[in-house]
């Protein structure tokens, strides 16, 4: 069996990784986070509690391993810091590990047009977008590292594009922006990017190393919330006026952003009906960016979730009661 360590398990993305590496007759996963022994894994799963700021406790667990999936999803400096420290561990192996590390569509930070891998990678958003493009630089000089760059992951339990977007469509507070929400929004599957590492891991050959994933070609934002309105039975959608928008990010975010701080238990946050609608959503679903999967197609063999399936999957676990603490 080849022992592959999942670094950030326990996270949105993390969790249907080892799902999905589970499921492989070859793999025998290792779910690695700082909370991980306290999780519920499938029988046969080891857990490992560690921190990766822990260069030694990192090298570890990582001793044995044929592979590592770096997900961990952290504050920026821990981001770049973790990914800098698991290419100097494998490096220093021999044999060296196939390391799957995953980026963002964040990378690229405010490039617009279609975006292939080989694009500048600005990292000019804010410090996420910035620790995702000096993470991919530092990818980029180890041949043994896979680059997966998703969209916007949706799903069962994302917090943000699932969750989060579900209660304020529901709740009226979130429709069709017009002509800020015509930006193109680069959907990808959750199950999609779990799918794509077991394919960067089963790769024997890869010309290229680094791949975008998306399932959406040339969605709209308004789109988008249009058909998961409907799959939530939330339709029509509402028209929110720009003067709507900027209330709800001027004056009403500051204090629902309180109030979702004072609500941070979990079994708080998970009800809580008024999630803020920040700044940075409004100009994102405005940002015209669109991802080019054709390498992810031609080389890792992908195949996308059907759009309607994921939104109807989705919305039924959403229906169902599903909530993240966010």
């Amino acid at each position: 069996m080849n022992r592959v360590v999942v670094l950030g398990a326990s996270g949105f993305i993390g969790r249907r990784i080892m799902h999905a590496l589970g499921a492989q007759r070859n793999f025998r996963p290792v779910a690695v986070s700082r909370n991980a022994a306290a999780r519920r894994w499938p029988d046969g799963v080891e857990a490992q509690n560690v921190d990766v700021s822990d260069a030694a406790a990192l090298r570890a667990v990582i001793r044995e391993a044929v592979a590592v999936v770096n997900c961990i999803a952290a504050d920026p400096g821990l981001i770049l810091e973790a990914s800098a420290r698991v290419f100097e561990a494998a490096a220093a192996m021999s044999p060296r590990p196939r390391v799957v590390h995953l980026s963002s569509l964040a990378a690229y930070g405010s490039a617009t047009g279609l975006i292939q891998e080989s694009c500048e990678l600005r990292g000019d958003l804010d410090g996420y977008s910035a620790a995702k493009a000096q993470s991919d630089r530092l990818a980029a000089q180890h041949d043994f590292v896979v680059t997966l760059r998703p969209g916007i992951v949706f799903g069962p339990e994302s917090p943000w594009w699932s969750d989060r977007i579900a209660r304020l469509l529901v709740a009226g507070r979130l429709g069709d922006l017009g002509d800020r929400g015509c930006g193109i929004c680069n959907l990808v599957y959750v199950d999609d990017v779990a799918g794509a590492v077991v394919l960067a891991l089963r790769a024997q050959d890869l010309p290229q190393r680094a791949f975008n994933l998306s399932c959406s070609a040339g969605l709209t934002w308004n789109e988008y919330f249009s058909r998961y309105a409907a799959a939530l039975s939330a339709a029509p959608l509402r028209k929110i006026s720009p003067r709507r928008l900027r209330m709800e990010t001027a004056v009403l975010s500051p204090p629902l952003k309180l109030l979702e701080l004072a609500l941070r238990a979990p079994a708080w946050a998970r009800w809580n009906p008024f999630p803020p609608i920040r700044p940075w959503l409004a100009e994102v679903c405005a940002r015209n960016i669109q991802m080019d999967v054709s390498r992810a197609e031609s080389l890792l063999g992908m195949q996308w979730t059907p759009l309607e399936r994921g939104l109807a999957l989705t919305a039924s676990w959403f229906r169902a009661g599903g909530r993240t603490a966010i």
